[in-house]
């Protein structure tokens, strides 16, 4: 893999003026008074270094032929490591992870003038975390004031999101293939779900299902999973999983594996007890017809724009033959009637963040073609609250499915294809009954969320 990260630079310096880059990794976050949140990599710097640890700094210098890539790491320090586990340490750095020159990260403040010192431009994360922006600008300010001297600070400064987001938009063949085993891993986990599901049970014990499939895979949690039912899944976010899921209707699963950083996202709508009924049915046809429409849409050229709009007409079609809206079609987009029941967008590109880097339009109005190369969700879904303006058999109602798509040059490849969809498909899958009545009851007294 060492090569992939190395091919990466290159092509970051390709993009690049000649000048200074600078990344930080992402912070250690305390979760109770002593015990901090699992370590998660910033994803651009992890996208540039494949380096997983905390505390350090990513320094890429560009001067006309010259490429240079410093990393600032946290010493190896054996009384330390009892506690934290091993760390790369320096000489690691430059022989695990391709730079060319490696320092402990104390003395990256010491050294940043050298960087700054007559660099033409300024590559660098604006807006995320202001005590190392201050630090920085702060050398910048002192370089300025020895202008008389024949020293310069950069003249330019660019935010390395920009150059960043659209290589990270074009996944790689490597990437690719990760993320295909992460799908693959988050089928695996959905069919068993569908398999668990019974009345009764509590959303956090088929929660706790599909992630176990997951983890005893070597997946991580790519997200908070969502497990709504009843009028739960009329919460686009719902994450406490809380509530005991009921005799009838519906849930929605959404959730993801992920391995080595690289995120599935995929939703799933399925019936309780195993079959599909009235009048869940229908909002579940309409859902799945719009989806179909949009899959059939994606491809190289098309734009982003054009996909949510085949799945717009389709929903507010659906929402005229459920009694819902009335008017034609063009109407109902036009004055927005459809937001109450459909909120979101299509979909969103996927890699190692589950919202993934990556513009949607070039700019205003204008939405940006799509390209061979980029993973995007297709997601397509109605919501109908337990609220008045909505017909009341169909109150607390919600359904979404979502898959994750490669755009190819003649169409796309649905990487999580695999995953029952078409009602009779689920029904099929579900058609043996819940193995959860085969395990032995949680019997901890006061055990219940």
């Amino acid at each position: 893999m060492k090569d992939v990260y190395k091919k990466r630079r290159e092509r970051f310096f390709s993009r690049m003026e000649d000048g200074v880059a600078i990344l930080k990794t992402a912070k250690v976050c305390r979760k109770t008074r002593d015990i901090d949140f699992p370590f998660r990599q910033d994803s651009d710097f992890f996208y540039l270094t494949g380096f997983d640890e905390p505390n350090a700094f990513a320094v890429f210098e560009k001067k006309g032929k010259r490429r240079r890539f410093v990393l600032f790491v946290t010493p190896s320090e054996p009384e330390e490591e009892v506690w934290t586990g091993k760390k790369c340490g320096v000489q690691e750095a430059i022989k695990d992870f391709g730079a060319d020159e490696a320092y402990p990260s104390s003395e990256f403040l010491d050294r940043l003038k050298d960087f700054l010192t007559n660099a033409n431009a300024l590559y660098m994360k604006f807006g995320n975390d202001h005590d190392f922006e201050r630090a920085i600008f702060e050398q910048v300010a002192k370089l300025r004031e020895q202008e008389r001297k024949g020293i310069f600070a950069p003249k330019k400064f660019f935010d390395i999101t920009d150059v960043l987001s659209d290589l990270r938009v074009i996944k790689e063949r490597e990437e690719i293939e990760t993320m295909k085993r992460a799908c693959q891993i988050t089928g695996i986990a959905f069919r068993s779900a569908m398999q668990a599901v019974r009345p009764g049970m509590g959303e956090w014990e088929l929660q706790a299902v599909f992630e176990f499939e997951i983890k005893r895979r070597g997946g991580k949690m790519a997200f908070d999973t969502v497990c709504a039912s009843g009028a739960n899944a009329t919460v686009l976010h719902y994450s406490s999983n809380s509530c005991r899921i009921g005799k009838d209707g519906l849930v929605l699963l959404d959730g993801g594996a992920e391995v080595s950083y690289v995120a599935s996202d995929v939703t799933r709508t399925f019936p309780v007890d195993g079959r599909f009924k009235e009048p869940w049915l229908s909002v579940y046809k309409w859902v799945l017809r719009a989806q179909r429409v949009a899959i059939e849409t994606l491809k190289e050229g098309v734009t982003y724009a054009q996909v949510h709009g085949s799945a717009l007409e389709c929903l507010c079609e659906g929402l005229v033959a459920l009694g819902v809206l009335k008017g034609s079609t063009k109407e109902i987009i036009e004055e927005k009637k459809f937001e109450p029941y459909f909120m979101h967008r299509i979909g969103h590109y996927l890699g190692l963040d589950v919202h993934d880097e990556g513009a949607y339009f070039v700019k205003e109005g204008q939405s940006r073609p799509l390209k061979a190369g980029m993973v995007i969700t297709i997601e397509p879904g109605l919501y109908f609250p337990v609220a008045d303006f909505v017909p009341e058999y169909l109150r607390g109602i919600g359904v979404r499915i979502e898959d994750d798509c490669l755009v190819t040059k003649n169409g796309c490849e649905v990487l999580t294809d695999d995953i029952p969809k078409e009602p009779e498909d689920i029904e099929r899958w579900m058609a043996g009954g819940s193995f959860w009545d085969r395990l032995l009851p949680a019997s901890l007294e006061g055990s219940e969320i």
